[in-house]
């Protein structure tokens, strides 16, 4: 687990780390800037161990070997020194290209060496993994949620530096917490974003996700659907006043973050009550556990 002085943040920032994962474009062209980049040898670069994303997609590595033996690779990748080996570096953001080159039989690779430490590594390799176009709405939601949970940012901080608006961020992690059959679903493309967005509010999650691919059922057809599920729930939202868009906005960033339901009811006299809504006696726990949490100060 990281530590407590690790999850304050570092301190150069998310938007400063972004700036080295993006390449820098000149204001006379559309050609990225150079900026401190060099050739290595393809054999004294390595992997990153941590790397967050395990799944290489054979068919699209494939394609990019093809593109690079004939354009070469336009990206640099991004390298540190290794840390344990002299001479060798390690990735930092780019391991998709880096495998892609030794495909093409590349000797040589373009990259810019800079000095992270592990933890930025770390968050670096994450950004790099969210900015890339191919991710599905679950590895997307995984990535956020990394970022948020691991590193201590908002979810204002992370929309600001990666140029995603807030709600999308949300909306995405909301996903998180369908069960792990149907976030395998939606990252096999059986079934979309918006199909599980709309399970999100059904008695009966993975009996509606069936129905879908059996039937064929609209995003619409699956919202109608969910509605009519009589879900506690629900019963507990027909029977309180409508909420203003601030307190949903903040029920949806907890429900996000604690990977259950909340609801927040609050009284015209300032008063009022959060509900959190557990599964299973594990989730209990947590709650439990958050709840106990003290922090000294000094």
């Amino acid at each position: 687990m990281m530590s407590k002085q690790a999850r304050k943040g570092l301190g150069r920032g998310l938007s400063a780390l972004m700036a080295d994962v993006e390449p820098i474009v000149s204001n006379s062209t559309n050609e990225p800037a150079p900026r401190g980049e060099r050739m290595i040898a393809i054999d004294r670069v390595l992997p990153n161990p941590n790397q967050p994303r395990r799944r290489f997609d054979e068919e699209a590595l494939a394609e990019l070997s093809r593109s690079i033996a004939e354009k070469g690779i336009i990206q640099p990748l991004i390298l540190r020194p290794h840390p344990s080996q002299t001479g060798a570096y390690e990735i930092v953001a780019g391991e998709r290209r880096w495998r892609a080159a030794q495909r093409a039989k590349l000797h040589e690779v373009p990259a810019i060496v800079r000095t992270f430490d592990d933890t930025e590594v770390l968050e670096v390799a994450i950004i790099e993994n969210i900015q890339r176009a191919d991710l599905n709405p679950i590895e997307e939601a995984r990535g956020y949620k990394n970022l948020i949970d691991s590193f201590g940012h908002t979810q204002e901080k992370v929309a600001e530096a990666l140029g995603k608006s807030r709600s999308h961020i949300a909306n995405l992690m909301r996903l998180l917490n369908l069960p792990e059959e149907i976030l395998g679903l939606v990252e096999e493309a059986k079934l979309s974003a918006g199909h599980a967005r709309a399970l999100l509010t059904a008695n009966d999650p993975m009996g509606l996700a069936r129905e879908i691919m059996a039937k064929g059922l609209s995003v619409r057809e699956t919202e109608r659907r969910a509605k009519t599920t009589n879900s506690p729930a629900r019963d507990m939202d027909r029977n309180r006043p409508d909420k203003d868009a601030d307190t949903r906005r903040l029920e949806a960033d907890l429900t996000a973050t604690l990977k259950m339901r909340v609801q927040i009811n609050h009284g015209s006299d300032g008063r009022g009550s959060v509900t959190v809504a557990y599964r299973d006696l594990d989730q209990l726990d947590e709650i439990c556990r958050l709840l106990s949490r003290t922090e000294l100060v000094d």
